[in-house]
């Protein structure tokens, strides 16, 4: 699928790629209209609404994945909800070996998130996922969602890659397409990046749902 001794550096994304998407599926779109429902004392169906319209305001710019701007913006403790759901977050089952597999070939890991950091810090806190990685970066870091190639620019400045010796692995083909308009060299999806949900059909990239499907030509 990929030419592996072309490919340096592998850039990952969080949510979906190396994490169980359920965890943020179920806290944005059940949790979040769930309790500001009973805050608010409206129906259910009226706070989703409410909840939808402002999340398609800001989508693809960094404020969709700032929590401090939905504490503000919904006017709900985002960060103690967070908390609530911590037996949610979960490492998908072939994360840690491929990243492994990927350690035993020289190959640099770089995770690459538009997390807000203590949405980050929170996943780091009750993974393994950090053990798998050399370094990390969350957008908001940069000024710039990973959908903006500023963001792209300054990744490549920051770690000195070499853009077409990189290979990107996202669940968002939007992402993917933004990181291949940058220069990055390979792009790959990932086809299931919640658990309890069908698998995504890609329509301009390759897409995977299980890592070990790389596992033979990554380790020739």
């Amino acid at each position: 699928m990929f030419p592996w001794q072309q490919i340096d550096t592998v850039l990952l994304d969080m949510d979906g790629t190396l994490l169980d998407l359920h965890f943020d599926n179920h806290f944005w779109l059940r949790l979040v209209p769930q309790t500001l429902s009973q805050q608010r004392g409206i129906s259910l169906n009226e706070a989703q609404t409410l909840v939808e319209t402002a999340y398609e305001k800001v989508s693809g710019t960094l404020d969709w994945y700032c929590l401090d701007y939905w504490q503000t913006e919904l006017q709900l403790d985002i960060i103690a909800l967070h908390h609530t759901l911590v037996d949610r977050i979960a490492l998908r089952q072939d994360s840690l070996p491929f990243l492994q597999a990927l350690q035993q070939q020289g190959k640099q890991r770089i995770l690459v998130t538009n997390a807000h950091p203590k949405s980050l810090a929170l996943k780091l806190q009750h993974t393994e996922l950090q053990s798998g990685l050399d370094a990390m970066i969350s957008s908001h870091e940069t000024g710039h969602p990973k959908e903006h190639p500023h963001f792209w620019q300054q990744l490549i400045q920051r770690f000195d890659l070499d853009p077409q010796r990189c290979l990107f692995i996202d669940d968002s083909e939007v992402i993917l397409a933004a990181a291949k308009k940058a220069g990055i060299g390979y792009q790959l999806g990932i086809s299931n990046p919640d658990s309890q949900k069908p698998n995504k059909v890609f329509s301009d990239f390759p897409a995977i749902h299980d890592y070990q499907m790389l596992f033979k030509e990554l380790m020739a």
